[in-house]
């Protein structure tokens, strides 16, 4: 991925899911070395509201309409208000939890409870694989149609399951593997 080429390749996704697995170890280590220095309710608290306003009203509300686009016999592609979209990239980005942090040391101070906020977000993205959701896609992970020919244009297998793995990727301009 480049300025001029805005996508990821499985390789590439890997290997930022791995950045990210690393910041995920480092705040787990941190945290459990001062696991007797946690205050528990706040660290419970900084960690689930993230996905209670950020992802659940989304799946909700995406799963209902899922549900009726399939009684009714409409396949793929559900779309849901981009506000949704915007709630949940608002509150998965690693920025906005950054100023939560400032915020919440400038009034309360410092404490080892706001590793869940890290611990949240890079666990998303190294174990599950969930960035950012642009509006262009369904909420929930569906292969787009364009991407779908993108994989198979550029040379990649699609991993099995959606799994997390290495696939071979053949240079660009080259007609081996």
């Amino acid at each position: 991925m480049d300025t001029k080429n805005l996508f990821m390749t499985g390789t590439t996704a890997w290997l930022v899911r791995a950045e990210y697995g690393l910041g995920l170890v480092v705040s787990v280590v941190l945290f459990f070395v001062h696991l007797g220095d946690v205050r528990w309710l706040p660290a419970l608290v900084l960690f689930v509201y993230i996905d209670l306003i950020g992802y659940l009203p989304g799946a909700y509300r995406y799963h209902r309409a899922h549900a009726r686009d399939k009684a009714a016999g409409r396949s793929g592609g559900t779309r849901i208000p981009k506000i949704y979209y915007v709630l949940y990239n608002v509150m998965h980005s690693l920025v906005t939890q950054g100023l939560v942090a400032l915020v919440w040391i400038t009034v309360w101070g410092f404490e080892w409870a706001l590793l869940a906020l890290p611990i949240h977000l890079f666990g998303d993205r190294a174990l599950f694989g969930n960035f950012l959701k642009p509006f262009a896609l369904t909420f929930e992970p569906e292969a787009h149609p364009a991407y779908r020919r993108f994989r198979s244009e550029f040379g990649e297998a699609p991993a099995a399951g959606g799994g997390l793995r290495v696939p071979h990727e053949r240079p660009v301009g080259t007609g081996s593997r």
